[in-house]
């Protein structure tokens, strides 16, 4: 066995085995719903913003799409992860955070699809988005694993792919299942660690084996896979740069797993805290990621034949073996990280919002625990066994039904989600319009992508549909037009008691006097 797959091997058990510690640790945080699902509504700033930040950055991010915006947009491409952090982190928490957390305690919501239900009185709309959140969740699941089978062959030469994902897979139940959100969100603290330490040991890594960042960049401005344009401010395709910022910045404000950290956060200090600790942990890690991709026109790779995902791994081939390691834990923890945030969204929909309610008897906590933990085996294994067929079979179906969840998922709740928290007059209608908008387009996207029709020659839908990133913030953005206009056209949908619902955003508490003043 190599040094590499040695201090390789070591940094991992050490790693696995401070996980289900963890886990086990956090078990009486876990006692009935509320704790397991949210943490009783009582993480404080720094769990929250990593909790947040780690579920945000996935290995897709640091192998996948690091590499592949890398390659496309040069050193441009690190707006994206500016974006990642100002839109994504900084704005969300600014916009989203006190009054997710307010109102959803108030309803008493602990899942996106249960505020629906609770905010606009409507046993359908928690349904329908229940349902989106199962049938788009697992293909994202799914996609976490993706970029681990290279970096694990270079580690482990000759270990079979479906080896590493199981056992990422079993590891992360574990301590999910023993544990839940407490066990998921102090494992997300320790990871999101890893996280910083690792992108700046590869990032320095990188540029002092390339004779540092001046040298570096004059390479790729005049390298032969380069090019000025590749070492520019907006790069090659400024546009599409755009689209890339928004997607994957806006897109986070509809994501149910994300969304479901503001539930959990302890009390507005916390949120003031958290929003600054979320918004430097995304400079780091995201704008860490897309610059260091930046340089991936430096290294010799067919992307044609090997695809994007074969940047990364190149880039670090020739690093030592200490740094091979620490970036095979990084992902390890970007992917586990992710994963235990999905699956525990899954889980507590499928089991609170769609099965507890068709129930003609109510479910005692004990049952929702069981079931919630029953899912949570199901949706890893569903999810692992979709990337170990995705990997071996090349299957086009799965790679597209990954490529437009995100915007699926982002197009139907974004716009509903925001709208219910600061306007009273969104309307039932407007939020099923918006629901049957976002998951449409991106059905439309995923049959275009299979090859079903195509609408290249009609200039407006084939801009609209160039790939899932474009279809992604369309679906988006008309999510925020459609919202407002059919809630004016439909207004006898409105909830009756939607005063009562926004009160709790001017409620006062009176407290006693603690100090003697004197007279």
């Amino acid at each position: 066995m190599s040094t590499t797959s040695i201090l390789t091997l070591i940094l991992i058990t050490f790693f696995f085995a401070l996980m289900i510690f963890i886990g086990v640790r956090s078990k009486k945080h876990a006692s009935d719903v509320n704790g397991f699902v949210l943490g009783s509504r009582s993480v404080g700033p720094w769990l929250s913003a990593f909790a947040y930040g780690t579920s945000y950055f996935s290995a897709v991010i640091f192998v996948g799409y690091a590499g592949q915006f890398g390659w496309n947009f040069g050193l441009a491409s690190t707006w994206i992860g500016l974006g990642n952090a100002f839109i994504g982190s900084l704005l969300a928490w600014n916009i989203l955070g006190r009054r997710t957390r307010i109102m959803t305690q108030h309803l008493s919501s602990k899942t996106m699809p249960d505020f629906f239900g609770s905010r606009f009185d409507s046993k359908n709309l928690k349904i329908a988005a229940s349902i989106i959140t199962f049938v788009f969740l697992i293909p994202y699941t799914a996609s976490l694993y993706n970029g681990l089978s290279r970096l694990f062959a270079m580690a482990f030469p000759g270990i079979d792919y479906s080896v590493c994902v199981i056992i990422m897979a079993v590891l992360t139940g574990v301590y999910v299942i023993i544990g839940g959100y407490m066990a998921t969100a102090l494992n997300d603290f320790i990871q999101g660690l890893i996280m910083l330490v690792g992108i700046v040991a590869v990032i320095v890594a990188v540029l002092n084996s390339n004779g540092g960042f001046m040298e570096a960049t004059k390479q790729l401005a005049t390298g032969a896979n380069g090019g000025w344009e590749y070492s520019s401010f907006l790069g090659p395709d400024p546009v599409f740069l755009i689209f890339v910022v928004l997607l994957t910045s806006l897109g986070t404000w509809g994501l149910p797993q994300m969304v479901g950290k503001f539930y959990a956060i302890k009390n507005e200090d916390s949120i003031k805290k958290g929003t600054i600790i979320s918004t430097l942990f995304a400079i780091v890690v995201a704008g860490g990621c897309y610059f260091l991709g930046g340089f991936a026109r430096l290294y010799p790779v067919d992307v044609k034949a090997d695809g994007f995902d074969a940047i990364i791994p190149k880039m670090l081939s020739n690093l030592p073996a200490i740094i091979i390691g620490i970036v095979i834990v990084l992902v390890l923890s970007a992917s586990m990280s992710t994963l235990s945030s999905l699956v525990l969204t899954s889980s507590s929909t499928i089991t609170l919002d769609l099965i507890a309610p068709a129930k003609k008897k109510e479910m005692t906590e004990k049952k929702k625990l069981t079931m919630m933990r029953i899912f949570i085996v199901v949706f890893i294994a569903i999810s692992a066994i979709i990337a170990i067929y995705q990997a071996n079979s090349k299957s086009l179906f799965i790679a597209q039904m990954m490529g437009v969840s995100w915007g699926a998922l982002a197009g139907a709740f974004l716009a509903p989600f925001l709208y219910g928290l600061y306007f009273k007059k969104t309307s039932k209608a407007a939020v099923a319009a918006c629901f049957a908008w976002g998951v449409g387009l991106e059905v439309v996207q995923f049959l275009i992508s299979m090859g079903a029709f195509s609408v290249a020659d009609i200039p407006v839908l084939g801009f609209v549909f160039r790939n899932s990133l474009y279809s992604g913030v369309f679906a988006m953005v008309g999510g925020l037009l459609i919202v407002p206009l059919v809630s004016l056209l439909t207004k006898k949908s409105v909830p009756a008691d939607v005063e009562s619902k926004f009160a709790c955003y001017n409620a006062t508490e009176t407290v006693g006097i603690t100090d003697n003043l004197g007279r």
